[in-house]
């Protein structure tokens, strides 16, 4: 099957854009990216752009779920329906996460990750755990009663029988959590760092340590306090005196404020900062079910019950394009390559995801020019964006 995407600006490496431009797909790969619009050859299909913005489909690093279904269900049917909500969005790959859970819930969604990823066209790059070596005070929408110290006689095992986990997050500052972050390195697992009161010299030992990622940056992690009359730094201070350590941030406007996403971008930049959804089952959930009963969504924030924590989100990956570029009015291509080039680049998938480059896989998305989400391919597959009823 080939198809051509004419018509369109092709947001290409380096940030640069071909306007007018045409891309070839064959099969599951790009085939060609021309600077004119003309249909070649051969072609099986053709997909008018409409001037607008072809641009590589999102990489979302942390997301629980979608369409009433977590991924904590640990069943093949609850991670594909998660991951079709967020594909007709454009998230065509992701690192499904799992919240702080039990030993036993961890292997059971670990062994599903690995058997959808076997299947490339499934989008499923490996498992991301957030938690459970969490402190308790900071849990958030953790499920409080699941939230340890990290244990190697836990960690370890998983670790070695689930090469698909490529990411797990804990508070630094607790007890062995150092260890825990050098073994998981080690194996090529990031280390993020979450759910957390660490200062200053607690990230800076964090980062020798090997944490390099702030998850959900700025939320559940102390800014800058008092303590008695003194000022004293927060974690997201000490973050942003890391170069190091790159950031991933709820764009969704409710979470990190526009005028905070300008911050973020002004000093962490394009290429240590990507925007995530950290969506839960909630989002787009058919009948208002979510697998959590502590969430609710009102005015469209997802939160705890007893309202005393905002929990995850119900963001998709559209959204945070539209709030970045024009709520917090960073441009469009620095956007699109915090949601694709950035997260493949941190996971090491870049070879294969992130860009709009001959050979890599044909993961794209188009935007019109009010970036409303018009076509989504993934695997070179064209998605149907229809809801499901």
């Amino acid at each position: 099957m080939t198809t051509q995407i004419y018509n369109g600006n092709i947001l290409i490496p380096g940030g640069k854009w071909i306007k007018g431009g045409s891309v070839v797909i064959k099969d599951s790969t790009i085939a060609e990216i021309y600077s004119h619009s003309r249909v070649i050859e051969n072609i099986d299909k053709t997909v008018n752009a409409g001037g607008g913005y072809i641009m590589p489909g999102g990489i979302d690093l942390h997301v629980h779920g979608g369409g009433g279904r977590d991924f904590m269900e640990a069943s093949v049917d609850a991670f594909t329906t998660a991951i079709n909500v967020h594909r007709r969005h454009g998230t065509t790959s992701m690192f499904p996460t799992i919240s702080s859970a039990t030993g036993q819930n961890i292997r059971q969604a670990a062994q599903v990750c690995a058997w959808l990823m076997e299947d490339a066209e499934s989008g499923v790059l490996g498992l991301h755990l957030e938690g459970p070596y969490f402190v308790p005070s900071m849990a958030g929408g953790q499920i409080p009663e699941n939230i340890r110290i990290p244990s190697p006689m836990e960690y370890i095992p998983i670790i070695e029988d689930f090469p698909c986990i490529k990411r797990w997050d804990a508070a630094p500052e607790l007890p062995g959590a150092d260890d825990f972050a050098r073994y998981i390195t080690e194996k090529g697992v990031i280390a993020g760092l979450a759910h957390t009161k660490a200062n200053y010299n607690d990230i800076v030992h964090a980062y020798e340590s090997g944490y390099t990622l702030a998850t959900h940056f700025y939320n559940a992690m102390t800014t800058s306090h008092k303590n008695g009359i003194y000022k004293h730094e927060g974690t997201v201070e000490a973050v942003y005196l890391m170069d190091g350590i790159n950031v991933e941030v709820i764009a969704d406007g409710i979470h990190v404020p526009p005028i905070i996403l300008k911050l973020i971008h002004k000093f962490k930049t394009k290429g240590r900062m990507c925007l995530i959804t950290d969506a839960l089952a909630i989002t787009e959930s058919p009948d208002g079910s979510s697998f959590d009963p502590r969430v609710v969504v009102e005015n469209g924030v997802c939160k705890l019950r007893d309202g005393s924590a905002i929990a995850g989100s119900c963001a998709t990956m559209d959204r945070l394009i539209r709030t970045a570029v024009i709520d917090a009015g960073l441009p469009l291509e620095d956007v699109s390559r915090m949601v694709s080039e950035t997260p493949g680049l941190i996971m090491g998938v870049y070879d294969r995801k992130g860009s709009i480059c001959k050979r890599k896989d044909a993961d794209i998305i188009i935007m019109d020019k009010n970036l409303n989400l018009t076509h989504v391919f993934a695997m070179g597959k064209e998605v149907d964006l229809s809801p499901v009823v």
